[in-house]
């Protein structure tokens, strides 16, 4: 067994001061960096500020964004105004602690990834961020987000192919917020069992060979087929309202100009490689 810290994680323990020390120190570390070391700039940052402290009681929030280095999380809340020190606002990041933490071979294959730090258009997205959304028992609000600059912060290939031992200091950080995106999961999740069993494309045997078990979520049964045709169908909205906020920034996000203002035919668009997940 790995050593845990389950204890940073009970809001009791302690009177929650082990939990509080823990936020303050990885906070203040996202704010020196992102804010005092170098100039960090977040177009429509109110948007998530609105989400984070006063959302609907009980609604998760769910970011999701590119991911350029090592360091966007935690460095991407460290921008002025987000309350990255604050315990009780604070969220922990997703792991599969039975898959990156037991096994030698992985926990050394996983210390060896890497990231994209090119600026190229949103790759296919895998489907673990749609399975999320259909698990989860209230269907959450996403956010979608995409930033520039992290690459330099943290570059893979700084001195002889390596990463720097320290975050490097006055570069320019560009975080591009979106809107909101709002699922109507249990209509979709009707269209996908029904489109499910006329498409070739999810109910062929070749493509159900890996006998994914049924699902039931919102009383519905969802089997291979019509989960492969719900987790594509959510991936690709996320991935083209991703790349749309991405060329909406534009040179913002190299760190050249403000972002471009939505046109008409943006105007009141709902934004919704590897991903950055967040779940608040």
């Amino acid at each position: 067994m790995g050593r845990k810290m389950e204890w940073a994680g009970r809001e009791k323990h302690m009177a929650g001061i082990p939990r509080k020390m823990v936020f303050l120190a990885v906070g203040a570390f996202a704010k020196a960096v992102a804010t005092l070391l170098n100039t960090t700039s977040v177009h429509n940052a109110d948007t998530l500020l609105r989400l984070v402290r006063s959302r609907p009681h009980g609604i998760p929030l769910l970011t999701v964004s590119n991911h350029m280095s090592t360091l966007d999380d935690p460095l991407l809340w460290g921008f002025k105004g987000f309350p990255s020190v604050d315990s009780k606002l604070a969220r922990w990041a997703l792991a599969a602690e039975d898959i990156c933490f037991k096994n030698s071979f992985l926990t050394y294959f996983f210390r060896l990834g890497k990231v994209c730090q090119e600026d190229a258009p949103i790759r296919r997205l895998k489907w673990g961020t749609a399975s999320l959304i259909v698990r989860s028992n209230v269907t959450p609000i996403v956010l979608p987000m995409v930033h520039g600059g992290f690459q330099e912060v943290m570059p893979e290939k700084y001195f002889l192919d390596r990463r720097p031992p320290f975050p490097l200091c006055n570069k320019k950080i560009r975080i591009m917020i979106g809107e909101p995106l709002e699922f109507d999961i249990h209509k979709m999740m009707q269209s996908a069992i029904s489109k499910s069993r006329d498409d070739p494309v999810f109910s062929s045997t070749e493509t159900t060979s890996r006998r994914w078990p049924v699902i039931s979520p919102r009383g519905l049964d969802l089997d291979e087929a019509a989960q492969r045709c719900l987790y594509s169908t959510i991936s690709e909205q996320i991935q083209t309202a991703m790349e749309k906020l991405r060329s909406l920034g534009g040179g913002f996000l190299q760190g050249k100009e403000e972002p471009a203002r939505a046109g008409p035919g943006l105007a009141g668009y709902h934004y919704q490689i590897a991903l950055t997940v967040s779940v608040l």
